[in-house]
């Protein structure tokens, strides 16, 4: 099954954790460590939901020398959420369409 970028955003978005992820990596650039310390989780469990993260495209890793620093492309974040935001009231804003003109008879 294929999921296009914005399903994986979504899918993202769906967990706790990884939103808050998000909140802090909002703020600053953090490495797996400092995540793990923040939220008292394993550094394993940090990798697995950066990895969700990162194949949705809600954050950069940029190597600076052994640490790996994570920061959140906002911009990925409010496009998705934008989208979503049109699809919802795009049905609502497009104008009805033009009344048929009646058919004659042959």
């Amino acid at each position: 099954m294929s999921v296009n970028h914005p399903d994986r955003v979504f899918q993202a978005l769906g967990s706790l954790p990884r939103r808050q992820i998000l909140a802090f990596l909002g703020q600053t650039a953090l490495s797996t460590a400092d995540l793990a310390q923040r939220f008292g989780m394993s550094a394993p469990a940090v990798s697995r939901h950066l990895a969700v993260l990162l194949q949705a495209g809600l954050v950069a890793a940029e190597r600076q020398g052994q640490r790996v620093l994570y920061r959140l492309k906002r911009d990925v974040l409010l496009d998705a959420l934008a989208r979503f935001a049109s699809e919802l009231d795009g049905p609502l804003r497009r104008a009805p369409p033009p009344p048929r003109a009646p058919r004659e008879a042959i």
